[in-house]
């Protein structure tokens, strides 16, 4: 009876069934690729970063700070910015250090506005500035 009245049901059109499954699994697998590659790029280990090993107050509002370097490639020279905190916690001095090709250890002091009470390192970089490169 239905029939008669609507007509005779459609049979499903098989080859578009098929071209939207292998439709979708192409969008799948391309929106895959881009979110594991985003994700592999943001949240990898950075290819130069530092540790720090010790620091010490030093007279007239300074701080002396020793860092451990760890690079992927020990024989490029990369930047490390370490700073000093005060009491706090607000920065009150930073520094841009060279880091010469094979040193994994360096130290350096950092001038400060106010009393010092700590060092830590901000983050290393293999984009050197042009003015702490050597001519």
């Amino acid at each position: 009876m239905l029939a008669d009245r609507y007509g005779a049901a459609r049979k499903p059109n098989r080859r578009r069934r098929r071209w939207q499954v292998w439709t979708f699994t192409a969008i799948a697998l391309v929106a895959s690729s881009i979110a594991a590659y985003v994700g592999y790029q943001n949240l990898a280990g950075a290819p130069i970063e530092a540790q720090r090993v010790t620091y010490e107050e030093r007279p007239g509002n300074a701080v002396e700070i020793t860092i451990d370097v760890s690079r992927n490639d020990p024989d490029q020279k990369g930047v490390c910015i370490v700073r000093a905190r005060n009491q706090s916690g607000q920065e009150s001095g930073r520094k841009e250090i060279l880091v010469a090709p094979g040193l994994e250890r360096v130290s350096t002091v950092i001038q400060s506005i106010g009393r010092p009470v700590t060092a830590d390192v901000y983050g290393c970089s293999y984009d050197i500035p042009r003015y702490l490169s050597s001519p």
